[in-house]
């Protein structure tokens, strides 16, 4: 779980520092990536899940990523988007809050 929620932070990172003019293309296929694990996952979900799901791997996202901007390679890059959008869509999660798991008793 430690290590997804790093990637994913790192991901955010990534998106955040990325030259201004592939930005608006990342933000978009971000944010198609978000919409896809929102219908994966709904908006109930822990961070177990999530976590789950991005150890299935990643592929969907770049087939996303290529529907979304098939002239912007750029915007293929998984450490970046697909990364971001889980760091994103952690934020939701039942059992998140501020930036750790909450740990639940019983």
């Amino acid at each position: 779980m430690e290590t997804a929620l790093f990637q994913w932070a790192d991901g955010l990172r990534r998106l955040r520092d990325a030259r201004p003019e592939h930005r608006p293309v990342l933000e978009r296929v971000v944010d198609r990536i978000v919409e896809d694990l929102r219908r994966r996952l709904g908006s109930a979900f822990t961070t177990a899940e999530l976590a789950a799901l991005y150890d299935q791997g990643t592929d969907w996202c770049l087939e996303l990523a290529i529907a979304t901007a098939p002239e912007s390679p750029e915007a293929w890059d998984l450490s970046t988007v697909a990364d971001a959008a889980f760091g994103r869509y952690v934020r939701a999660a039942s059992d998140y809050a501020g930036g750790r798991v909450i740990v639940r008793e019983g």
